[in-house]
């Protein structure tokens, strides 16, 4: 018997309903602002809202730094309901080389991928849970590019193991993604043209000189 597909949209719709006039605290892990924004825009809504940006894949450290900077002005700039914050974590993109050890040629969507999901999902679970947040999410499953399925199923893993709830999400439907390319010219925001990583580097390059 073939499995009925979660709709993890409907879900986080669905969670949203039974808060009431109650604005929960979320730990929003963030790849970049452009993803963010719209994320940023629809839940802070209904959540009080920390962006976690944790992103040791990223490279080289110029590309970090930038990123990082354009999460920062883009929480500045937005006019939100409830607050929104920004932390982060020391830069050390040997967590992310270490992580992914042995799968440095697996392709672009792989088990590297999947790995690099966990190492950030992980930290993000284990700060929420140190910092007594109720919802732990990321932006993540904004991306056309990335497996919102498997991302979710990570999630609710690190949930049980952390006692943090996971926010289930697949932001890209509703016209999230559209929006977010709205709002990346709203805000004038960099828009990098590779995820983040070496390897994503190197198969964006050949994809263009191919093109």
């Amino acid at each position: 018997m073939k499995m009925k597909k979660k709709n993890y949209q409907k879900e986080l719709d669905k969670k949203i309903q039974s808060f009431g006039d109650k604005a929960p605290s979320l730990f929003l892990h963030s790849c970049c602002a452009p993803c963010s924004s719209y994320v940023i825009e629809y839940l802070s809504n209904y959540f009080q809202i920390t962006v976690f940006y944790y992103n040791p894949n990223i490279a080289p450290d110029e590309e970090y730094y930038f990123r990082s900077s354009e999460q920062k002005r883009l929480i500045s700039e937005m006019k939100t309901k409830y607050p929104v914050t920004y932390t982060d974590e020391e830069y050390d993109s040997r967590q992310f080389f270490d992580c992914v050890k042995g799968l440095e040629k697996e392709p672009e969507g792989g088990e590297r991928c999947t790995r690099c999901f966990e190492l950030r999902l992980g930290e993000t679970a284990r700060k929420a849970k140190e910092l007594g947040f109720e919802y732990f999410a990321t932006t993540l499953t904004i991306s056309p590019m990335k497996n919102a399925p498997l991302i979710n199923e990570i999630g609710e893993r690190l949930s049980e193991e952390y006692g943090v709830k996971w926010l289930p999400s697949d932001f890209k439907k509703k016209g999230g993604y559209k929006r977010s390319i709205e709002l990346s010219k709203i805000y004038d925001l960099y828009r990098q043209n590779y995820c983040g990583c070496v390897f994503s580097k190197a198969e964006s390059m050949k994809r263009s000189v191919e093109t």
